[in-house]
């Protein structure tokens, strides 16, 4: 009877298991992730964001958002790495107002509720 051989481990761009990536690792890679893909909806990635074809705010504010509670939630596990992370999430922030028609009261913009206001 032939063995059979065992399932590759899942996905990493390293080659290292889940398993093996500590917390930091991973609660960073998907922060920089949504933090891309924010960039990526409000335009920023273009020449001319205001036209850019990949301009969606209702995408951004969701995926920025997300980056907030994330963020806001494992700020006190991620060191170093935190400060970069929320000066990124802030600049999204920002960006977003900069790019609204009519902007959100200030304290309602994408993520506020968990960052509070950003001006």
């Amino acid at each position: 009877m032939s063995e059979q051989p065992s399932p590759p481990p899942p996905y990493s761009p390293d080659n290292r298991g889940l398993e093996e990536i500590p917390s930091v690792e991973v609660i960073s890679r998907a922060a920089v992730m949504l933090l891309s893909a924010g960039a990526e909806r409000l335009g920023l990635a273009d020449a001319d964001p205001d036209n850019s074809p990949h301009r969606d705010l209702d995408e951004a504010r969701r995926l920025i958002t997300a980056l907030a509670g994330l963020v806001t939630a494992s700020a006190e596990y991620l060191g170093l790495h935190a400060g970069p992370l929320r000066d990124g999430l802030q600049s999204l922030q920002k960006a977003f107002r900069e790019a609204s028609a009519v902007p959100d009261p200030p304290g309602q913009g994408p993520g506020e509720k968990y960052t509070g206001p950003v001006y």
